[in-house]
């Protein structure tokens, strides 16, 4: 199962039309992101609310915070501004480019776009209406207009690796296809942490954007109806039900 769904758009390389393409993306992406915004949204009003904020997380960024030292603000610096809107944009832009020119498939080369443009929307419209304020320590990093929570950086990051982690499946060469899954693994991890350090996150923040991330990456992968080897084995009963 596990490997259908990863070589899902190898098993099945047919051209979809645009507007089967948009309809897929509309009923498998869409309406899925609606209910991981509500409950996005519905954790923070919780956190917010009940839970009193998570105060135990003011701990923990005191403490992240009084380790920092000149050396680690800079490689952090670096780390945090692999999640910056503009970075993300335009690696994905780059990736896309490449990978449509590579493969002539435009509904595969897409899929990171996808990616990013959820995990952007969710992020965007939960963020507002929880309005979480930042750690009391110093930032070190400009802060952005959106609260703390979710964690932009982060959700963005995990998106658009996560699904370059799986467009890295198809490099034949095994060494090369397990180097860029392990760098495209690491890259949020490194962000996640920078945001922490830097001040900029709470704990629960990156780990709800993470979250999103994965999620919205997991329904950009699918977003496009494919047949796979199991769906044709199934068919010729299928038909032979139906006479």
């Amino acid at each position: 199962m596990t490997h259908t769904f990863v070589h899902r758009y190898e098993i099945d390389s047919s051209r979809p039309t645009v507007g089967s393409a948009l309809r897929d993306a509309a009923l498998r992406v869409l309406a899925p992101a609606v209910v991981l915004f509500g409950l996005i949204v519905g954790l923070g009003l919780l956190i917010m609310g009940p839970l009193g904020n998570l105060r135990w997380e003011d701990g923990l960024s005191r403490s992240v915070a009084a380790g920092r030292t000149e050396v680690w603000n800079g490689i952090t610096m670096v780390w945090s501004r692999i999640g910056n809107t503009e970075i993300v944009i335009g690696v994905c832009v780059f990736v896309v480019a490449i990978v449509w020119w590579r493969t002539k498939q435009w509904w595969y080369a897409v899929v990171p776009a996808i990616a990013i443009s959820v995990q952007a929307s969710v992020f965007v419209a939960a963020t507002t209406l929880t309005d979480r304020k930042r750690p009391a320590v110093e930032h070190l990093d400009p802060a952005p207009p959106t609260s703390s929570y979710p964690s932009g950086h982060m959700g963005a990051a995990t998106a658009l690796y996560l699904t370059f982690a799986l467009m890295a499946q198809r490099i034949e060469r095994v060494w090369l296809r397990r180097l860029v899954t392990v760098v495209c693994a690491v890259v949020p991890l490194l962000v996640g942490y920078a945001r922490l350090y830097r001040g900029m996150h709470h704990l629960v923040d990156i780990l709800v954007g993470a979250g999103n991330g994965v999620v919205c990456a997991l329904l950009a992968w699918n977003y496009l109806r494919r047949r796979t080897v199991a769906d044709r084995e199934v068919d010729p009963m299928r038909e032979a039900v139906s006479r």
